[in-house]
């Protein structure tokens, strides 16, 4: 399939990209549960980890950035063999040819906005471990250079910060990452136990409320099945 070349064609909305950034995320983190039903895809866009800002989205916006990122090339639908339960794949390797360690930076990108080099190295490393920050720079910049539509952008360190930032450009280029007021703070080894320990059970939390939105589909699915012999 040929595909539209240009940017336009890839411009986002908030919600698309919530979206796009959950089925990426779930295709890694949680691979027995992947395909996406739409009940696991609301869920994923409504989790309360992992998540920036976090959303209540309902059932007809998911529905209609499905139905968006469906014309733009960048989610399929996936009809089971013997089920009737839909569910949802993303397409981003095939629409830009992403590698993997790419793939894990833009999603993070697209559920917790701009990020510094440090925090995307943490936050995606449940898809990809990378070794240090260079790595992810270094990546970012590879990225720059190989795939011809423009995905982040670098800004230099606001006032207030220690660090510059990196944010995606699939929702456009016009906006600029958020400047936080809050003075910056530094972990203790005691407060980073905590975080990554709080970091598992949120990851734990999610799949069980996952694989809960499977089970409840299911649940539908084998009662209609039944309907047809009573």
């Amino acid at each position: 399939m040929e595909f539209a070349e240009h940017e336009d064609a890839l411009i986002l909305t908030t919600e698309e990209a919530r979206v796009l950034g959950c089925l990426m995320e779930k295709a890694v983190t949680t691979p027995t549960a992947y395909p996406l039903t739409f009940n696991g895809l609301v869920t994923a866009c409504n989790q309360k980890t992992n998540r920036d800002p976090v959303v209540s989205y309902d059932e007809d916006i998911v529905a209609e950035a499905v139905e968006g990122l469906r014309g733009k090339h960048l989610l399929y639908r996936v009809d089971g063999a013997g089920s009737r339960v839909q569910k949802y794949k993303h397409r981003i390797e095939e629409r830009l040819g992403l590698t993997v360690p790419s793939q894990a930076l833009l999603a993070v990108l697209l559920l917790r906005g701009a990020q510094t080099s440090g925090e995307l190295r943490t936050r995606s490393e449940r898809m990809y471990s990378f070794v240090n920050t260079e790595a992810v720079e270094a990546e970012i910049a590879e990225t720059l250079e190989d795939v011809a539509l423009p995905l982040w952008r670098r800004f230099d360190r606001a006032p207030g910060q220690k660090e510059a930032r990196y944010m995606h450009l699939l929702c456009g280029a016009n906006t600029e990452p958020e400047v936080s007021t809050a003075a910056p703070t530094i972990a203790s080894p005691a407060v980073e136990a905590v975080q990554q320990r709080n970091e598992r059970i949120g990851q734990l939390e999610e799949r069980v409320v996952l694989l809960e939105a499977e089970l409840d589909e299911l649940r539908g699915t084998f009662a209609e099945f039944r309907k047809q012999f009573e």
